[in-house]
């Protein structure tokens, strides 16, 4: 039976089931445009707010509006013009489950950046800011960077003293971690032998820091995520070095982890070996940068100054990366993970807002004194960065801590409301840096709302499959997902009834048995193109529940004239005479004819934000910021028209068979 048809009937079967055992449903029911559920209904309805924030949406800034077709990708920010490692590290991790052509392509095509232009030991990377000195650095081979752009790559942190800075040691590692979980998803042989060597090299890099004599990794001033908030070791002289930087080692074993899943699928076993002998020895560190509390302190000098041992008379503060990641990224155990959060929770001021910071309290053991940018609060220093938010989410989720994750959502959507989602965020997490634009965005503030979705099952992708883990709240008797999560060539729809420990599951109403009483492990071959998943916790009892229902014709009805909306009238036309066409020749082109419908969608919801303005279902903004908003969604209609053109137009230039025949059809509907 088609997918499509398949689909419908399940979507028809469930209407039937609800229409029957509406008594019993009709008390704390919700249906949303990507969740339906019952039981919490304000937990559920956050959950659909977060997942609409990155498809195009009449109410909320959304991550289509990121679009830039001059590298046919994801920029930071109206106001960023490149692509950060540490800024988009929490949104990518926890968006990559659910994120669909053409975003897949957007997002490789961004981090491509770092990849493509990464050092080699050779090749000089040009850097100054502003009127400041100019750098000729020549980045070690392996070395990711801070931020880049085409032909624009820094390698160090940009920002701060720079000619003191070290490579950019923990960016790396994220940018290894982020590369690797990307392709662990796709499972694409071609892009796995495409990228694998360049992890490699990243994490040869890395490895090149490891101290043999204590499994510690050295990193200089601005090695680390957060850069420039730590300065390394200032010895006696007045001058800066290297210490042992607990968050580099945190990052690397998270980042080893998927590398050697990766060597896995691709039957490299002596590398997966290799890989993972690197990675117990990095583990067999993390004594050295814990304290008896069991959380990790930020750094290690060589002289045995520890910085990041809360309460202490100096460098008394709390450093927050190195212990949410390491609770995220499953670096440590459950009972470890609950000191961590112990401790974070015994400290008030990391969550002034709702949102953890940096640190607590004020850093004393910066480069530069803590004023200006660099004041409490404000910056590196205490002010808010929601890609650590994100990861803060995750760990949330995985220590059961559904309050707390509540409360970042609700925190998120002060900002959202509001037009302002904006990074960092000054007064510890509770208002803009950038007061002066009339709106904000910034990739990294889609962070909690991606770790919203992603905390709810974990998704633990390695050679073997994908392993689900669910957490969903206590109070959530039943929930659906109406999305699909990629798993290869395959896309899930999960499911879930009652609550507690995972005590049956359905896969396409089918029972299934690879299960315990915490996850379900899909083996690669044990679901097929369209699947769905039921996961019953408890005494749930309750029969498997269809995903998505069958969706309606994204092309918007528009008259040309000469309204700017009306003059994108022509170009959507012929787009979708070129979609028609991929389909009916079936030409195996997913990102194209998936950045047509996005193009056209974006267009589309231009028209729902007026309806529901005039409705008066949409709150009205500032003048000027209303102003703002409605031309950010005309321009990214715009700017996804002219990616989608100026990228069928480099097919000229290919001699692959696939893109010939996709230009082919695309000339053809000029006719």
């Amino acid at each position: 039976m088609p997918i499509r048809r398949r689909i419908a009937v399940l979507a028809t079967l469930l209407t039937i089931c609800l229409a029957n055992a509406e008594p019993a449903l009709a008390v704390d029911r919700f249906s949303g445009k990507y969740f339906a559920g019952s039981g919490d209904v304000e937990y559920l309805e956050m959950l659909d707010i977060a997942r609409r924030m990155f498809d195009p949406d009449p109410e909320f800034q959304n991550m289509t509006m990121l679009y830039n077709p001059a590298w046919n990708g994801l920029v930071e920010g109206p106001t960023w013009g490149a692509w950060w490692i540490q800024n988009s590290y929490g949104t990518t991790y926890c968006a990559l489950p659910f994120y669909v052509e053409p975003m897949i392509t957007f997002l490789q095509n961004s981090q491509d950046l770092w990849f493509d232009q990464m050092g080699d030991g050779k090749t000089v990377r040009p850097f100054q800011m502003g009127s400041g000195p100019k750098f000729d650095w020549v980045p070690p081979d392996g070395c990711l960077c801070d931020a880049a752009s085409p032909g624009w790559f820094v390698a160090k942190q940009g920002d701060g003293r720079v000619d003191i800075h070290d490579w950019g040691m923990e960016f790396t590692a994220a940018g290894v971690l982020m590369q690797a979980e990307l392709l662990l998803i796709s499972r694409d042989p071609e892009a796995i032998a495409k990228y694998l060597p360049k992890l490699e090299r990243s994490a040869n890099f890395i490895e090149s820091r490891r101290d043999p004599k204590n499994n510690l990794f050295l990193a200089g001033a601005a090695g680390n995520l957060l850069a420039p908030s730590y300065a390394g070791w200032k010895k006696p002289d007045g001058t800066y070095d290297k210490a042992y930087l607990a968050g580099l080692s945190i990052t690397y074993i998270a980042a080893l982890d998927r590398l050697i899943e990766l060597e896995k699928l691709a039957t490299f076993s002596d590398k997966a070996k290799l890989y993972a002998e690197r990675r117990d020895l990095a583990r067999k560190g993390l004594p050295e940068v814990t304290t008896d509390e069991g959380y990790f302190i930020k750094s290690l000098d060589p002289d045995g100054t520890r910085h990041g041992v809360f309460g202490a008379a100096r460098h008394g503060y709390f450093e927050a990366s190195p212990n949410h990641d390491a609770i995220a990224f499953s670096v440590v155990d459950k009972p470890q993970a609950e000191k961590i959060y112990a401790k974070m929770a015994s400290i008030p001021g990391l969550r002034p807002h709702a949102f953890v910071i940096p640190n607590y309290p004020s850093l004393d053991d910066m480069y530069h004194e803590p004023k200006g940018l660099w004041e409490f609060g404000r910056w590196v220093n205490g002010g808010h960065w929601s890609t650590c938010e994100a990861r803060m989410i995750m760990a949330y989720y995985r220590l059961a801590k559904y309050t707390d994750a509540l409360k970042s959502m609700k925190q998120l959507m002060k900002f959202a409301k509001a037009f302002r989602m904006d990074n960092p965020l000054v007064d510890f997490g509770d208002n803009v840096y950038q007061p002066n634009q009339p709106i904000n965005l910034c990739y990294d503030t889609f962070g909690p709302s991606a770790a919203m979705v992603r905390g709810l099952f974990e998704y633990l992708y390695t050679a073997e499959g994908l392993r689900l883990v669910p957490h969903i709240p206590p109070g959530i008797t039943a929930l659906e997902q109406k999305f699909p999560i990629r798993f290869g060539k395959s896309r899930l729809f999960i499911s879930t009834a009652g609550s507690g420990p995972v005590t049956a599951v359905q896969i396409d109403g089918r029972p299934y048995d690879n299960f315990d009483a915490e996850s379900v492990m899909l083996p690669y071959g044990a679901v097929q193109e369209t699947s769905f998943v039921h996961i019953e916790l408890g005494n749930a009892g309750s029969p498997a529940t269809p995903g998505r229902p069958e969706m309606g014709d994204p092309w918007p009805t528009m008259a040309a004239d000469d309204s700017e909306l009306g003059k994108l009238a022509p170009r959507l036309a012929r787009l979708r005479a070129f979609h028609d066409r991929l389909l009916r020749e079936d030409v195996p082109a997913d990102y194209e004819s998936a950045h047509a419908r996005l193009a056209a969608d974006c267009a589309a919801i231009i028209l729902e934000r007026r309806r529901l303005k005039e409705a008066g279902k949409i709150a009205p903004l500032p003048e000027k910021s209303q102003a703002a908003a409605e031309k950010a969604y005309l321009d990214t209609a715009t700017r996804l028209l002219d990616g989608i053109e100026k990228t069928l137009a480099s097919y000229e230039k290919s001699t692959d068979e696939t893109k010939q025949a996709i230009l082919r059809i695309w000339q053809e509907t000029a006719r």
